[in-house]
């Protein structure tokens, strides 16, 4: 308004009360928010500068979720394995019980030689019916390895008794001096395979192997075994196939790939294994061909054994992943609070400093209106007179 004139006085306390109060309602909105920067205008460098650190709190706080569906994910995988290595220990079990079991035979195979003037205790080669230099053979069979000696000048039974154990195969002699060869517990359920004497010419042969005789009983007894043992290698398949989180199964054939870091330059991925029966080297016995000796039984071992340290090794990587995993998500954790923390130290206003400020603020109006009314007196004098 041009038309009103105001002393230099006046105007100046006016300017000084509109400052005043401009200063007062910027510590008032402080106090009411809590922010000293509440937009760009306020102070464009620290307003981006945590704009900036909240956005990436923000993307690193995104990426918590797929890192704790990861975490779990490998813990359901854990347990699987977990469960697996269980299982397989309860199928060795049951494949100990077989080795425990009564032999399945009455009788096993045999086969006897012609009369030899040898005792138990004394040299078999006789220079008659076994020279020195001739060659023992056994024709390999199932379950009985081939076997080969050389009979030297001195041959004992119990050297011979040594060298056929690798086949299964065990040495006595009858009451007629007759060397009898038998298949051991090991492979009970073997035919000995054809016996030969070879090299310089030697009289002594040996008959026909007669076959084993199986005991009904403990054949029944190995049946039900064999029941039990391919209930668990069920079992073994199904439990590989239902450790999965979130329709992610890394014991199925499956692969994790986890992202740390809001530029996607920090991941790790987790390759998946296949963990049924059949990626572990295991399958289903038949009843009447399996378990039906020390053999089949020692080779179901093996395989358990085989998969039992696979087991162990892949839980071991699961374990290392996982710590990775862990160490990253408490680490993002960290960083968010950082981040947030840096922000709030640009943008947060000191709310003792802000009250203080208002209480001051407050003063300096009082004195200002104060001020103002006294600049005013001389024209309330003039008024007077005029009165």
């Amino acid at each position: 308004m041009s038309g009103i004139v105001l002393s230099a006085s006046v105007r100046q306390n006016l300017l000084s009360l509109q400052s005043t109060a401009a200063l007062l309602a910027t510590t008032q909105n402080a106090l009411a928010t809590g922010n000293k920067v509440n937009s760009a205008l306020d102070n464009p460098t620290n307003f981006f500068t945590a704009q900036g650190l909240d956005n990436r709190a923000s993307d690193i706080n995104n990426l918590l979720d797929s890192i704790g569906n990861g975490v779990q994910v490998l813990q359901a995988a854990n347990t699987g394995i977990t469960s697996l290595q269980k299982l397989v220990d309860t199928a060795k079990s049951i494949a100990n019980q077989v080795l425990q079991a009564p032999t399945g035979y009455t009788s096993k195979s045999t086969t006897t030689s012609t009369a030899l003037t040898a005792t138990a205790s004394a040299n078999l080669v006789d220079g008659t019916l076994i020279k020195s230099g001739e060659t023992l053979s056994i024709a390999a069979t199932a379950g009985v390895p081939a076997f080969t000696i050389t009979f030297g000048a001195s041959e004992s039974l119990d050297q011979l008794n040594t060298a056929l154990s690798a086949s299964n195969l065990s040495a006595t002699l009858n009451s007629s001096n007759q060397l009898v060869i038998s298949t051991t517990n090991d492979a009970a359920s073997s035919t000995i395979g054809a016996v030969t004497i070879g090299g310089t010419a030697g009289t002594a042969t040996f008959g026909a192997a007669t076959s084993p005789v199986a005991d009904p009983n403990s054949q029944a007894v190995r049946a039900s075994l064999v029941n039990q043992y391919n209930d668990i290698i069920t079992q073994i398949t199904t439990t590989s196939q239902d450790s999965s989180f979130n329709g992610i199964n890394l014991l199925n054939g499956d692969n994790l790939k986890l992202t740390f870091d809001e530029t996607g330059k920090s991941t790790l991925n987790i390759q998946g294994v296949t963990f049924n029966a059949g990626g572990l080297g295991l399958g289903s016995l038949a009843v009447g061909t399996d378990f039906l000796d020390n053999s089949s039984a020692n080779a179901a071992l093996t395989k358990l054994s085989s998969a039992s340290t696979v087991l162990r090794t892949e839980a071991s990587a699961l374990g290392s992943n996982l710590s990775v995993v862990q160490l990253r998500q408490d680490f993002n954790k960290s960083l968010i609070n950082v981040l947030q923390t840096g922000s709030s130290n640009l943008t947060l206003a000191d709310a003792n400093q802000e009250a203080a400020n208002s209480q001051a603020l407050s003063t300096r109006q009082s004195i200002a209106v104060s001020a103002l009314s006294l600049a005013n007196q001389s024209q309330q004098s003039v008024l007077q007179l005029l009165r």
